[in-house]
Parts: structure tokens; sequence; C-alpha cells
């Protein structure tokens, strides 16, 4: 069996160790939040010397433990197996099956030999209260999809072909491990339709499928593209709907963000200091899923390359925005796109996403929005070309997309 490490985040998991707080684990389905906990956190555990009657897991989606979804049960359980006063690690799959779990999880907090890690998939779990109940009492630590490091890191081809799957089919390691192109594809609509839009569905008492089911369409028709509920809206109004309203389109966005199958980019005035509240870009989570949803059309690679940057950006800790700058002149004022915007700590970075820049004229468009940035943090075009990173006569630093990915530095260059 093909094995991943996901060591960013075992490495997140061993530094929140024993801190008093719940581990949240979030993130899409079957991104391999399960797998993080059981085996790589538990053989972690117990290559530490950890005791293995010292680390009790339950799976609340499997049937011989439905009658633990019960919060009393589920406590219950969990003291009997506490034999002494060593500390006692609890992981708990799909946590968002326990009635109340919030009241069981609080329990387990007040008791100062349990260190408990839980994964949760869905808008249950990460719904407003949720989020309040926990505020200063859990550590949450978000994982994705492979990024195209670890997809080229489990591949035995060259990293070309790796780019070109990997646009097409993404990095979500049910897909990967499938033998070929018709199995990937089998499983990406099955686990669309049966998995991600059915939860949605019955989570939120959906009414309108087919307005659901358009929404995604038109969100992964605009990777890259602005856009907003309202526009969505005046979409349906234009053929004639009349019985869907601009919060029923919002609510529809805000489940599929929920459900981390989409993240909201939202735009930033970077002289100004203040975001813009409407458009908005949508980039998808995971790629394979996009394109199964569109029957693998419209890929166009430009886009496509924006949305994994943004990933890679995600899973590498960054707030992203989109940025906009204004120039002006005598002729009046005219506002550039900066692709995005990053920000961790003091640390900030200006990032553009071009498939080349062999052209003069190509040249000059994407370096013209960083050089109306007047500021000293570093300003960076990545490309689609296979190159060696250099800096241009502006300073700005040009580097090749599989570089900018497989280089954890590659933004220091």
């Amino acid at each position: 069996m093909q094995e991943f490490k996901r060591e960013q985040y075992l490495n997140q998991l061993v530094a929140a160790r024993e801190n008093k707080l719940i581990k949240v684990i979030t993130g899409i389905r079957r991104s391999g939040k399960s797998y993080l906990l059981d085996p790589i956190f538990k053989k972690y555990l117990i290559a530490c010397g950890v005791k293995e009657n010292h680390i009790i897991k339950l799976d609340f989606d499997l049937i011989e433990n439905h009658k633990y979804r019960d919060p009393i049960e589920l406590f219950n359980y969990v003291n009997a197996k506490v034999k002494d006063e060593s500390m006692y690690y609890i992981l708990l799959d799909e946590i968002q099956l326990v009635d109340n779990f919030e009241e069981v999880l609080n329990s387990f907090l007040k008791k100062n030999n349990l260190d408990v890690y839980v994964t949760g998939s869905n808008s249950k779990f990460l719904s407003s209260d949720i989020i309040t109940e926990f505020r200063g009492r859990s550590t949450e630590i978000k994982i994705y999809p492979l990024s195209f490091k670890e997809f080229v890191e489990n591949k035995n081809i060259s990293e070309d072909k790796a780019w070109k799957e990997y646009i097409q089919y993404g990095g979500l390691p049910p897909v990967v491990i499938q033998k070929d192109y018709k199995q990937k594809r089998e499983y990406l609509a099955n686990l669309f339709e049966t998995t991600y839009l059915k939860d949605i569905v019955e989570r939120n008492d959906i009414k309108r499928k087919d307005v659901l089911d358009a929404i995604v369409n038109i969100l992964a028709s605009s990777i890259g593209s602005l856009t907003n509920p309202s526009n969505i809206y005046k979409t349906y109004l234009s053929i004639g709907d009349k019985d869907i309203s601009l919060n029923t389109i919002t609510s529809y966005i805000e489940y599929l963000e929920n459900a981390f199958l989409i993240k909201k980019v939202e735009r930033y005035d970077v002289k100004g200091r203040k975001y813009i509240t409407t458009p908005f870009k949508y980039y998808f989570t995971d790629l394979g899923l996009r394109n199964i949803k569109l029957n693998f059309r419209q890929q166009e690679e430009n886009h496509i390359m924006e949305n994994i940057i943004y990933n890679e950006l995600l899973l590498r800790g960054y707030n992203v925005d989109v940025g906009v700058v204004e120039s002006r002149n005598k002729n009046g004022r005219t506002f550039y796109e900066i692709d995005f915007v990053c920000n961790m700590a003091s640390n900030r970075y200006y990032i553009q996403s071009a498939l080349s820049i062999d052209e003069p004229e190509k040249n000059i468009q994407e370096s013209r929005p960083l050089n109306y940035v007047k500021d000293n943090f570093k300003k960076i075009i990545v490309v689609k070309d296979n190159i060696n990173a250099w800096h241009n006569e502006e300073g700005i630093l040009i580097i090749g997309i599989i570089e900018f990915l497989l280089n954890n530095n590659s933004l220091e260059l």
C-alpha cells in the first residue's frame, strides 16, 4: 500500500502535543485527516515510547462505534480506559458525528492526563457557535490535499509528467493511488456526487440541488476571475428564474466554503490599506474535483496554475488576498491587479502568476502592477517555463512554477 508521510502536518501535531488544548484537524473529506491520526501520529507516539494502551482511538463513522456517538457513552468509555495518572492520547475521528460533542470535549479538557486530538469534515463542525465554544481552547491544524511536492515524492515519473497529471486530477490521496486515468475520473465523479454534494444537501436541507450544481459549475468555470453572489443572482434573473433569491445564492456558496470545497479570496487595496468589499475570487481546494465537475473542459492552464499557487501559499501558512494597486497620472486613475498579496507575521510577498513573460510586452504587463507598489517587500513573478530563478532590473524574482512548488524556500531566493 502506498504511504504518504504528511510530515508538515505531523510536525504541527508534534509541536502541539500536550499543550493543554484540543487539537482540531480540519479539511476537505478524503484529504487524509484520519490517516494523519492513524497510522502517522499513532506510529510517532509509539516510537516515542508511548504504550499502546495509553492511546485511545475511536472512528465514529464505523458501525461498531455507533453507540459512542452518545456523549455519555463516549465519556464513560474513555474514563474506563484511563487506569493511571500517566498521559493518555485520545484520537477521535469524525467527531461531528457525536451528539453535543462540545460538552464531552470540554470535559476531557479538564483532565490533566488526557491529550485530545479530533478530526471534523463539514459545516456542522465549523459553524460559528462551535468556533465560539472552543475559542482559546483549541489548536486548529488545517490539512490539504497533497501538495505538488508531496505528489512528486510519491510518483516515479518526471516532473513534467507529474505536473500534467496533477493539474488534471489533483492531489486527493485516494485519487493519486488509483491505477489509471479512467479509475481516477470514476473515483472523482463518485466522490463529488455521493460524498461532497450529498453531505452539503443533507446537512443544510437544500431544496434546489439543481441550483447548487449550477453554482459549483459557475465557480469552477471562473477560477481566477472576479465574481460575487450578486453576479450569479443576476444570471438567474436573466434566464427568467424568479424563484431564487440573492440570500439563497449567498448561502449555497457559504455551504461550499464550509465543506472546504472552495475558498473565497478578498481584494485588498495595497496603497489604501483596506479591503474592497466586492467582488471576490474563488479557488478550488482540489483541482481534480473542479475538473471533474466540468467534465475536464475549460483546462486553461493559466487559471489552473493560479489556483495551484494559491493553494501552495495557504499550506505554507500565509494569509492570502488579491491585491489592487492604484496608479495616478494626468489622465486619471488606473487600478491594476496583483494576483496574490500574502502575509505571515511581519513578512509580505507580492506574487504574479503568468504562463510566460518571454515577450517584452508580456514582461511589462506582469511587472507593471508590482512596480507601482512602492514598499520594500519582495515581488515575485511565477511562470510556467522551466527556468532557473533570476531577478530582473527592477529586482523582481522570476521563478518557474516547478521550482516554486518543489523548493520550500522559493520565496526567499
